[in-house]
């Protein structure tokens, strides 16, 4: 199907190819055209990439913890679920470690900027920033400022991040505890997805 000079199918038989190939050389018309396709195309298939990115780490291993990553996630969306919080906190819990293997150290920024345009202020901030009030949790481990988060004390964020961390995340690796399986999620995290984005780019000002 990919095969060296083949065209990758096309998602819409009613859909069509760009003819030329270098951005520069594309007309006005072909930037419409292939804009208006784009929006469908996540219009359908962005909400389950994201759930795929997730997904393929289901039969992972993991390297001590007594929980693998994907498993960690659910639970984290399973127990915010049945504390009754939004569906955007539980989407949110459900893809705050998505990028935790791929991208350890920045991996609040992937989920940040993988839900960004579609959540609120406060669960993009968490997302950034809760790996430093994580370390609040982890008082014997090396090398790590317990106390980081205490820059941010005052944000009007940051109870919330703090309460995240200490109750569904720090906490989220028990092999006995019964998750929901990723099928309860799927609807909520199509509806967030379906959300009209925020460009958070021409956002100039934002809370640190």
């Amino acid at each position: 199907m990919n095969a060296p000079g083949n065209r990758s199918p096309l998602a819409d038989s009613d859909w069509r190819y760009l003819e030329k190939i270098p951005l520069e050389e594309l007309s006005r018309q072909d930037w419409l055209m292939l804009e208006q396709q784009r929006a469908l195309y996540l219009a359908r298939h962005q909400a389950d990439q994201a759930l795929r990115l997730l997904s393929a780490s289901e039969n992972d291993p993991c390297f001590g913890y007594q929980v693998n990553n994907y498993r960690h996630c659910l639970q984290s969306a399973t127990m915010v679920l049945r504390d009754g919080l939004s569906d955007e906190d539980v989407v949110v819990a459900l893809l705050h470690d998505v990028g935790f293997i791929a991208c350890p150290l920045l991996h609040g920024d992937f989920a940040a900027s993988l839900l960004g345009a579609y959540v609120s202020d406060r669960n993009h901030w968490m997302l950034r920033h809760h790996a430093t009030f994580q370390n609040l949790h982890s008082p014997n481990m090396p090398g790590v400022d317990q106390h980081g988060r205490e820059r941010w004390r005052g944000n009007p964020y940051f109870d919330w991040t703090a309460e995240f961390v200490a109750r569904y995340d720090q906490a989220a690796a028990d092999p006995a505890y019964p998750c929901e399986p990723i099928e309860t999620f799927v609807p909520m995290v199509r509806a967030i997805f379906s959300r009209p984005p925020v460009d958070r780019r021409s956002i100039k000002q934002e809370i640190p």
